[in-house]
């Protein structure tokens, strides 16, 4: 067989890169019980129908071809496609099961997407996300618009002692920037926010381009959504700045001013709740046509050039048959993005690649029953064991457990007690399976920060 060719965008981490995804993944499930939510999971496949509600990312969903029953047709209506965020799917989930649901309703997820775009730094096709969202029926208050930036920002603190960097989220609100693009004379307002959204990519020469062609703004109104989104910052005086701003183009929104109170709310709370975490940035602007409120975006300190890491908003109409409505407002954390950076960057390291804290030496291969039963011994203990491979030498056993970073190497007593060895300091003592114990801190691998 020819040596396989890895895919671009699919990562596989080795095992003790698996270890820091597990430990990052229930750092975040920990923290999301903790406030109440409850775990669900998805279907990985929607109807194309649904899958393309959210317009220009269309093309990036891998359609499935070969899971239809006999006798359909094909066509559009009836086809599956891999859902590519976690958000479409909830909504569908919250409108087939609303009848058994106490509302407001907080759910996390944490699943695989899949997303056809380019790979690069931080971007993948096949991914792990982990979701955090609150649905109301009819309405949802706004205070929970300040709640899961700090729910988020908690659990995104929970893992500074590992190594993270420290996190900036970056907070802006819809019914500002619409009551603002509209009190100037712009219309097109879902073209404006998507040129703005990209911003950071292509700068702002660009962007004001992209505004006259696509948005149908003046230069004047280009520059004024320019001057709009260079505004940011961490107190109420970012509040003051845009009336400012809007005051000199003659701009007099109810929406801007009922957006701009709920961002004062926001940074009011975030201040005294997580000093320093949450920033007002008037460019955040989310491209993506269902948010109508607070949106929200996540940057690594240090390591801004890799994106956000973690995005989200309050959105009014997604969940919606007709009849009844259920807002609702979620961030979602790229895991896959947050712990590639986390590896390749050298920023953590698991204390081991195996679970296991003990080998358990064979003296020869009829004496493998013995060492068999210490084994099950610690094990019913809750201390993870392997049981050497082959009867080698005692050397080879112990260069054995030391290639796979295994701390300890047990020896069955032939004619007197068990001994278990520290092979990192040497110390070998006498042992007994029904008590001896490895330290806390050696029982399971750790993720811990990188030496240096």
């Amino acid at each position: 067989m020819a040596r396989p060719t890895p895919l671009s965008g699919f990562p596989e981490w080795l095992p003790d890169g698996r270890i820091v995804e597990q430990h990052v993944l229930d750092t975040l499930r920990r923290t999301f019980e903790l406030h109440g939510f409850a775990g669900i999971e998805t279907r990985a496949v929607e109807p194309l129908d649904q899958l393309l509600r959210k317009g220009e990312t269309s093309k990036e969903v891998y359609v499935l071809r070969r899971l239809q029953e006999e006798g359909e047709d094909g066509g559009k209506d009836s086809r599956l496609g891999l859902h590519f965020d976690l958000t479409v799917p909830f909504a569908r989930y919250v409108l087939e099961n609303a009848g058994h649901l106490a509302f407001p309703f907080q759910r996390y997820q944490i699943q695989k997407v899949w997303r056809g775009e380019r790979p690069q730094d931080g971007r993948f096709r096949e991914f792990v996300q982990a979701d955090i969202d609150v649905v109301g029926a009819g309405d949802l208050p706004y205070h929970y618009e300040v709640d899961l930036p700090l729910v988020m920002a908690e659990a995104l603190g929970a893992l500074r002692g590992i190594g993270v960097p420290e996190v900036r989220i970056l907070v802006n609100n819809r019914r500002v920037a619409e009551g603002f693009y509209r009190g100037i004379g712009l219309d097109d307002v879902e073209a404006v926010l998507r040129s703005i959204d990209k911003l950071d990519k292509i700068g702002p020469e660009k962007v004001a381009a992209l505004l006259v062609a696509e948005a149908g703004a003046t230069e004047t109104q280009a520059r004024a959504c320019l001057d709009l989104a260079a505004i940011s910052g961490s107190d109420a005086t970012v509040i003051d700045r845009v009336r400012a701003l809007a005051a000199s183009h003659g701009v007099d929104s109810e929406l801007m001013e009922q957006g701009l109170s709920e961002l004062g709310q926001l940074i009011e709370a975030a201040a005294v709740r997580a000093p320093g975490v949450v920033v007002a940035d008037l460019k955040i602007a989310r491209g993506l046509d269902y948010y109508t409120g607070s949106v929200y975006e996540t940057v690594l300190v240090g390591h801004e050039q890799l994106g956000s890491i973690c995005s989200g908003g309050r959105y009014d109409t997604l969940a919606s048959d007709g009849a009844n409505t259920y807002p609702g407002v979620g961030l979602s954390i790229g895991v896959s993005r947050l712990v590639s950076r986390l590896i390749s960057a050298g920023l953590v390291t698991a204390t081991r690649s195996v679970p296991a804290a003990v080998l358990v030496a064979v003296a020869n291969e009829d004496t493998r029953p013995a060492s068999d039963a210490v084994a099950t011994a610690l094990r019913s203990r809750g201390i993870p064991v392997e049981v050497a491979p082959t009867a080698a030498k005692f050397g080879k056993q112990i260069k054995h457990a030391d290639r796979r970073g295994i701390p300890f190497v047990w020896f069955p007593g032939a004619d007197g007690p068990d001994q278990v060895k520290d092979i990192r300091s040497g110390e070998q003592v006498d042992a007994d399976a029904a008590t001896w114990a490895p330290s806390d801190e050696d029982r399971w691998p750790r993720v811990v920060p990188a030496a240096g």
